[in-house]
């Protein structure tokens, strides 16, 4: 095993981290912004595997990531089950809702989510043969409760209101959706791994908002039944967890999901995380996205804090968040020669 990402995912401290950053293929880049308006709209671009394989590889190019992640986004899975979705300019994602058992039946069979996302397959089998042979391909999904957050409401919201005010008053339709979602990216990431993934990334970006006895069932169960199940189909299979803002729920991550690796937001310390959830098998973080924007002596002096903190174990080094499209593409490349000694 030589490539660096797998090395630290297999629970090896390596003298230099291995570096990607989330959402490193977007808006910050003026390569991207070129292909996505070639695409016409952002789905478009998620669709057309060449031109989404085409952006993928264009961070690597740019600054020799040790990983590229496939571009695609967590919506569209639910996309694949039946949902409406469409974006609006300057605003984001919306999506037809799923608030009455009468929607939920309405949603397809989990065997039929192919038909649509067979293009993210196609992009992953050509990144596979275009990618450098020493970078490694992540693929992902979203979580189950982020992924129901957004079906329930049709959007995002800052409190997460509309999918814990279901999960009151209609426990048992809640339950049956987060289930289908669970199904839905077994079966999705199971087919990224057949298309040439080496590892996948389970992004639970509303996992916050999830308190005491619904932390656990919501999102940590769900994360073990994913990745054992991945585990169970492909065998090896490295699997990254991203329970943003989990805080103390950070602790035991890996042990409660059989994740390989536990990625860390920036609302904890580096120290922290290096103490509490480090001693559990690899990390992945946690940088602060700001960063990337104002750049300077700050920016140095943090990654390598990070570094430093990190430097006792299994760290690949990234974001605690994704990059923001206000980033200067000159901070990044300071972040990796910092990290890089270069």
């Amino acid at each position: 095993m030589t490539k660096t990402i797998l090395r630290a995912l297999a629970g090896e401290t390596l003298p230099t981290p291995p570096i990607w950053m989330m959402r490193q293929a977007g808006r910050y880049l003026p390569e991207y912004k070129a292909t996505r308006a070639e695409a016409g709209d952002f789905l478009s671009l998620c669709y057309n595997p060449e031109l989404a394989a085409e952006v993928t590889l264009q961070p690597i190019r740019r600054y020799g990531f040790d990983a590229a992640i496939l571009f695609a986004d967590i919506l569209l899975l639910p996309q694949a089950l039946g949902a409406d979705l469409w974006f609006v300019t300057g605003e984001g994602p919306r999506l037809s809702t799923i608030t009455t058992e009468e929607d939920f039946t309405k949603l397809k069979p989990v065997h039929a989510i192919d038909d649509t996302l067979s293009p993210v397959y196609e992009t992953i089998r050509i990144l596979r043969r275009e990618l450098p042979p020493e970078t490694t391909l992540i693929g992902f999904a979203g979580a189950p409760w982020t992924v129901a957050t957004y079906m329930i409401a049709g959007q995002g919201t800052p409190d997460q209101g509309p999918a814990h005010a279901l999960k009151t008053e209609n426990r048992a339709l809640f339950e049956q959706l987060l289930g289908k979602i669970t199904e839905g990216t077994i079966d999705y990431l199971s087919r990224q791994i057949e298309a040439g993934a080496e590892v996948v990334k389970i992004f639970d970006s509303w996992a916050g908002s999830l308190k005491g006895d619904d932390f656990e069932r919501y999102a940590k169960e769900p994360a073990r039944i994913i990745t054992q199940a991945l585990k169970d189909r492909h065998p090896g299979i490295p699997v990254i967890a991203f329970p943003r803002q989990a805080g103390d729920n950070y602790i035991g991550f890996h042990a409660a999901t059989g994740a390989d690796c536990v990625a860390i937001d920036d609302s904890v310390s580096p120290e922290w995380a290096a103490e509490h959830v480090q001693t559990d098998g690899c990390v992945q973080g946690n940088l602060a996205s700001s960063h990337m924007v104002t750049g300077g002596d700050a920016l140095v002096s943090e990654t390598k804090r990070v570094v430093e903190a990190f430097s006792n174990g299994p760290h690949i080094f990234n974001l605690g968040h994704g990059i923001t499209p206000d980033a200067d593409p000159e901070n990044v490349q300071l972040m990796i020669d910092t990290i890089r000694g270069t």
